[in-house]
């Protein structure tokens, strides 16, 4: 930067309640965003600010409000404030409070139809204003003048809107943030009832007002957006016909480009986009009716559902299992097809035999003649795997019964002739015993 260079010699400086005005820096201080300085006050006297904007910034902002940079009404910044004239304005400060409260009061006696919301002195205590707001006009020259031997001080009345009223008060807004008028807005547009109807707001004036009790300046922030979003949305003045009957407008969501109509009568509301209402009023332009509101349905090729589809494939996957399983036992009894025909008395071979010596001999011949093994091997698994028995055999006893009966002297093929019966031995003697020969049980 070249050392002849000398910047925007115009500041902004703040005063309470969100006021600025500019000033001019004559003697090019060095100055920094948020310092308190002394600057010459409109009438006689000095008063005390902050610095809120220097540099070129001050210039656009000069040139957004208007205000030319050679103006002659732009007063100068006389120095950078001493502690000791930040004591005095703030001793200054604490007399505001109790000078608004005793003007209002006496407001009230001379009956005067104005609200006073503000009191401001000047940091040399040469002069107060008071801010006020009021319907009429109002007549208050008794009012300055009682204020004026009072306080001693120079009056000077300054009436504001409600909305410079509210934000000079400040609050919080139903947004749960800091209200706008008192912290950036400083140029208040007009706010109409159309600007709600655009953006299809309830007109309920508890909703659509602000503290200030006018509508909300925030109706205008996206307001322009709507307005484009609109240029989409085909504008229903008349109802759609159709052959059921009429459908009025209900309701319309701007962005998702969708209406809401119902037919006279008819709670149920029908959901449509943009295009299809495009398309009936073309229709109701032709003199035609469509048979609904809705778009004809279009016949598609029904797919299997999911759940079909899932149990299937379970079905499948159970029969693999059960498949798999059913090879896996045939491969065993392939590979050892003796120990699948064990008989179910094998455990308690070894104490018939000891008891039935003259049973156990004869069936040890038919086993060997037959060629299954005794003990845990003979007992059988599977009736299917049995071998075939010899020719002229009787047919074997079904397993767990007990001693047969006695055939008598002459029976069917029998010798007649008793066998010892001990246990569980002697009935499995009896029950594997020659061809077709009944068994008696022995007598004591």
């Amino acid at each position: 930067m070249p050392s002849d260079f000398k910047g925007f010699d115009l500041v902004e400086i703040r005063f309470k309640g969100g006021r600025k005005e500019f000033f001019r820096n004559e003697q090019y201080l060095p100055l920094v965003t948020g310092d308190a300085v002394v600057v010459e006050a409109a009438g006689n006297g000095w008063h005390l600010g902050h610095v809120s904007l220097k540099g070129e910034l001050v210039r656009l902002q000069m040139r957004k409000k208007k205000v030319p940079t050679d103006s002659k009404e732009i007063r100068p910044i006389l120095r950078v404030a001493t502690p000791q004239d930040v004591e005095r304005w703030e001793a200054v400060r604490d007399l505001e409070t109790g000078t608004m409260f005793r003007a209002r009061s006496v407001v009230e006696e001379l009956r005067l139809k104005m609200k006073l919301s503000d009191v401001e002195y000047q940091a040399d205590r040469s002069r107060a204003t008071f801010f006020y707001s009021a319907d009429d006009r109002v007549d208050f020259r008794d009012l300055i003048k009682r204020l004026a031997e009072e306080f001693r001080v120079r009056v000077e009345m300054r009436q504001i809107s409600l909305r410079h009223e509210a934000g000079r008060l400040g609050g919080i807004g139903s947004c749960g943030r800091e209200l706008c008028c008192s912290t950036w807005l400083t140029e208040f547009k007009s706010v109409s009832t159309t600007a709600a109807r655009y953006q299809n707001l309830s007109l309920n004036p508890a909703k659509l007002s602000g503290q200030c009790g006018r509508l909300k300046c925030c109706l205008n922030y996206e307001l322009d957006t709507y307005l484009v979003a609109l240029k989409d949305i085909p504008q229903v003045q008349r109802p759609l016909q159709t052959e059921k009957g009429d459908a009025f407008l209900q309701k319309t969501d701007i962005f998702k480009k969708k209406m809401w109509f119902a037919l006279r009568g008819d709670n149920n509301w029908v959901v449509l986009p943009t295009e299809r209402v495009r398309e009936i009023q073309e229709m109701n332009k032709r003199g035609e009716k469509p048979e609904s509101l809705l778009p004809p349905m279009r016949e598609e090729e029904r797919q299997p559902e999911v759940s079909a589809i899932v149990e299937g494939n379970l079905d499948r996957l159970d029969d693999k299992i059960k498949a798999g399983k059913r090879n896996k036992r045939k491969k065993k009894k392939e590979k050892d097809p003796v120990a699948a025909a064990v008989p179910r008395e094998a455990a308690s071979a070894p104490a018939a035999g000891a008891e039935a010596p003259a049973t156990s001999s004869a069936s040890s011949g038919r086993s060997a003649a037959d060629g299954r093994p005794r003990g845990a091997a003979a007992k059988p698994a599977n009736r299917r795997h049995r071998p075939p028995r010899p020719s002229g055999e009787g047919p074997a006893r079904p397993e767990g019964r007990g001693p047969e009966r006695p055939a008598g002297p002459s029976g069917e093929g029998g010798s007649g002739e008793a066998r010892p019966n001990s246990g569980r031995g002697g009935r499995r003697g009896g029950r594997r015993g020659g061809s077709g020969s009944g068994s008696t049980p022995a007598q004591a």
